[in-house]
């Protein structure tokens, strides 16, 4: 069986490369990507040969790679025909045979080849002598099958999400990832930079035992002469790939044996649901305000990509501010951008409607209507963003240690906030366009220009609707009567439920006007 699924593993490249000379380019280019990478880390790592941190480096190298193989089946699923086992399901194939043929098929790859060349060069860096070259050997091989098993393991999994539509939108999300991971390795990098690879060796001393990385540290562990803790190692290593092997065929024999949601009948209506939805009524104001309110938080918890964007605002907003701080170099100020990232999400209300947008243009007949439409979108964003803010800039100034900005730094949040909610609504109604529900774009074709106008110069004018309360904070800094500076609290925030207040009014007679046009501004996706 095995030979037979690696053909079939090369037959699915080779065809897939047929399809179109432009998926042919992108591959090879990523393969020449890909092996130039290896190639740079695989003489990076042969370098550190001899050095004092050389173990430490290759043992969290090894560490973030099996964690990148863990994620990678949840964000790109679709990269991989054969990650969905379900295409083997009406075949008599026993579990055992199967998993080793897909574990050997998984082997054909740019990244199964990526992993090789840092797991040979970590094995190069650390090995020292004949015993400790024969266990790098055995290394290489046990980090490369972990990561493919690991990878393997998790997709059989989730396979029956991943091939679901909310499975397939789970990849919106990668953005969030990389956001966060790159906020991650900045502060990691500056701290590096500044104490050196020395900080990382209590983490080392960790992760060397956990699988693959405990495979590496066997060879390290030889290599110094401590035979005892790299057999144990190396025992971990491998007894971490039969565990990964097993979990992977009780997950094969489960998803190819049990019955799936088209196979059995529809099920009873949750009733829970009702009566989620009557208590979350309950706390809402009545009428029309409420329903719109109900209605956006229940796009931001059941829409892939209104929830995506909920996720990467509230992420940014948070890491932003408290990285800067833990780093010593951040302000307190730096928390106004929680606000300001929630507010980002005023602007185009009526595209994550798409083409529903028409059951809501059908109930509003007056200026009334629509003002309550959006007073309801704005209370809705509202409702998360205060208690936000309130959370990060309390928190930025608690690690600075600076509380007496605390009541400034809200009124200016709260003015921000009530200056993008103000441009939001109006320019959701000047400059609306489509959000594609597949797929990540989040623009559809032919409308970037309009979400640039409408995101970008919106912030511009709210930047300048805060004028007034930043020019406050800086004369009273400047005159020396920053005692005062409590009061920008209530300032603050009066003025940002003034200016909300304006925008919504000066925004409903314009959305109640043009409810054809941005019916078909935001249908296009």
């Amino acid at each position: 069986m095995t030979p037979v699924f690696v053909r079939l593993k090369l037959s699915l490249l080779r065809n897939g490369l047929r399809q179109s000379a432009g998926r042919r380019a992108a591959y090879l280019a990523s393969v020449v990507a890909a092996l130039l990478v290896a190639a740079l880390q695989l003489l990076g790592l042969v370098a550190l040969r001899g050095n004092a941190h050389a173990a430490t480096v290759c043992v969290l190298l090894a560490a973030v790679l099996a964690l990148g193989w863990a994620v990678m089946p949840l964000f790109f699923a679709s990269g991989d025909e054969t990650l969905d086992p379900t295409r083997l399901v009406m075949l008599p194939l026993r579990p055992r045979p199967l998993v080793r043929a897909l574990l050997v098929a998984s082997l054909v790859g740019i990244g199964p080849l990526f992993t090789l060349c840092l797991a040979v060069g970590s094995v190069i860096a650390l090995a020292h002598g004949a015993a400790a070259a024969v266990i790098g050997v055995v290394a290489v091989a046990l980090t490369v099958l972990i990561c493919v098993a690991l990878a393997r393991a998790v997709a059989a999994a989730n396979t029956r999400l991943l091939t679901s539509r909310k499975g397939r939108d789970l990849a919106v999300l990668s953005g969030l990832v990389i956001a966060v991971g790159a906020q991650v390795v900045n502060f990691g990098a500056q701290r590096l930079g500044s104490s050196g690879l020395s900080t990382l060796d209590p983490a080392a001393d960790v992760v060397r035992w956990i699988p693959p990385a405990a495979a590496l540290g066997a060879v390290d562990s030889v290599s110094d002469g401590a035979y005892a803790t790299g057999a144990a190692q190396l025992a971990v290593a491998a007894a971490a790939l039969a565990g990964l092997l097993a979990l992977w065929q009780r997950s094969l024999t489960r998803l190819m044996t049990a019955p799936d949601g088209s196979t059995l009948a529809a099920a009873e209506p949750d009733k829970g649901t009702s009566r989620a939805s009557g208590a979350l009524g309950g706390l809402l104001p009545a009428g029309r305000t409420g329903t719109v309110m109900e209605r956006s938080l229940r796009y931001v918890w059941r829409d892939p990509k209104t929830k995506a964007a909920w996720v990467t605002s509230l992420a940014i907003g948070l890491i932003v501010p408290l990285f800067n701080a833990l780093q010593g170099t951040g302000s307190g100020y730096f928390a106004c951008f929680a606000a300001g990232m929630l507010g980002i999400l005023m602007y185009n209300q009526f595209g994550q409607d798409t083409s529903a947008f028409w059951m809501v243009a059908t109930t509003i007949s007056s200026t009334r209507d629509a003002y309550v439409e959006l007073r309801g979108r704005a209370l809705a964003l509202l409702l998360i963003t205060v208690p936000y803010a309130v959370l990060v800039t309390v928190v930025t100034v608690a690690v600075l240690g600076e509380w007496p900005t605390l009541p400034e730094i809200l009124g200016l949040s709260f003015a921000l906030l009530g200056a993008m909610l103000a441009t939001g609504a109006w320019s959701s109604t000047r400059f609306p366009y489509s959000i594609p529900q597949e797929g990540y774009k989040n623009v559809a074709p032919g409308q970037a220009g309009l979400a640039w106008i409408s995101i970008f110069g919106g912030m511009v004018a709210a930047a300048l609707l805060c004028a007034p309360v930043l020019a406050l904070t800086i004369w009273l800094h400047a005159s020396g009567a920053a005692s005062w500076s409590w009061l920008l609290l209530p300032v603050g925030t009066v003025y940002g439920a003034v200016i909300t207040e304006l925008g919504l009014h000066l925004a409903a007679p314009r959305l109640a006007g043009r409810l054809p046009e941005i019916l078909t501004a935001v249908s296009r996706g």
